[in-house]
C-alpha cells in the first residue's frame, strides 16, 4: 500500500494527543471568530484550520500508532 494511504490505529497516548490537537485548533478558531467578521476571510480561515488540524493529527499518528 502507498504510504499516504496507510491506516494508523492510535495508542491510548495517541488518542489523547489527537484530542489535545483538536482542542488547540478549536481554541484558535473560537478566538478568530471573536475578532474576524463573518465572511469569506473567516470561512477560508476555518477551512484551512480544518485542513491543518487534519494533517497535524495525521503527522502525530505516525509516531503514536500500533503496528498492524
Amino acid at each position: 500500500m502507498h504510504k499516504q494511504f496507510e491506516v494508523h490505529m492510535l495508542t491510548e497516548e495517541g488518542k489523547q494527543l489527537t484530542q489535545d490537537i483538536a482542542r488547540e485548533f478549536d481554541g484558535l478558531l473560537t478566538a478568530l471568530k471573536d475578532v474576524v467578521p463573518e465572511g469569506r476571510e473567516l470561512s477560508l480561515a476555518e477551512t484551512h484550520l480544518e485542513i491543518a488540524c487534519f494533517f497535524a493529527k495525521k503527522g502525530m499518528a505516525k509516531n503514536f500508532s500500533e503496528k498492524l
